[in-house]
């Protein structure tokens, strides 16, 4: 039986959490007071948190400022949608063959895919831009979409083998008994098994993807019309002034779309987090 909490460890359990979340929080919530604020109260002495009268002039204003500012958003969903479809896509059989089969170098390359998630981006920046000047795919969305999802596939592997994992062997055998081949066991047996870790790898490469654009897009695109928004974001420094309030406003409304996908994807996301939690 579990040992009901004392009103003491109660409150210091609640004060703990409330405490956690005021620093994970605390940034986001002050950004959103300053995409409030006018330009001119943001450098008033004393600094004030709470904005006086405050407005969401901000959130229309930022596109008269930047007005490619709705292209940079559709270019960080597009990248990101099509890097997450095509780490799935690899990801899925890989994730099989690593989990069901027992060949030569396995651990050596799980161990690779490990060193390749040890290495910044930065640090591989130059082959990578002398890679993609080879392919000529610079000032393209390939630029982003290919190194973003050579970045992500690794541990997406790692993830999505170790769910397969515990999806019991008897099924294959049971499939193969009945004549089923590898892909045909794969496609119709695992992966409606799998689909919960499926869906958390999928969530976890697209805000990957998201988050991850600014330096391939810096380096290896120069054209406006490939712009990702972290890029685009730039547009809000100014000469003489930066304007925050805009910028702030337009971060906003910039990571509505990852927030779309987590909140009509959480309840898979939850399930992909805990199976296996239980010991079936």
């Amino acid at each position: 039986m579990i040992d009901r909490y004392s009103l003491l460890e109660v409150i210091g359990l609640y004060a703990g959490i409330a405490l956690f979340l005021f620093f994970v929080l605390a940034p986001f919530i002050e950004g959103f007071l300053v995409s409030l604020k006018p330009l001119a109260q943001l450098f008033s002495t004393p600094y004030s948190f709470i904005p006086k009268n405050g407005s969401f002039a901000a959130y229309f204003s930022m596109w008269e400022s930047v007005p490619a500012l709705g292209m940079h958003i559709f270019n960080s969903f597009f990248i990101s949608t099509v890097v997450t479809a095509i780490v799935v896509a690899i990801v899925v059989p890989a994730a099989y063959a690593f989990a069901r089969f027992n060949f030569t170098g396995a651990g050596l390359l799980l161990a690779g895919f490990l060193a390749v998630n040890m290495f910044s981006g930065a640090v591989l920046l130059i082959p990578l831009f002398r890679l993609m000047r080879t392919l000529g795919l610079l000032n393209t969305y390939w630029a982003m979409i290919v190194p973003g999802a050579a970045f992500l596939i690794p541990s997406s592997v790692w993830l999505l083998r170790t769910y397969m994992m515990r999806i019991p062997r008897e099924l294959d055998e049971a499939a193969w008994v009945d004549g089923a081949s590898r892909l045909y066991t794969l496609r119709r047996v695992i992966l409606p098994l799998a689909m919960p870790g499926v869906v958390v790898v999928a969530i976890m490469t697209f805000i990957g993807a998201y988050a991850q654009q600014f330096i391939f897009a810096l380096t290896f695109n120069s054209k406006t019309e490939f712009m990702p928004l972290p890029v685009g974001l730039f547009a809000f420094f100014g000469k003489q002034e930066v304007i925050w309030n805009e910028l702030m406003a337009a971060s906003f409304v910039g990571i509505l779309p990852v927030m779309i996908v987590i909140v009509f994807l959480q309840r898979y996301l939850v399930a992909g987090l805990t199976a296996g939690a239980v010991k079936q």
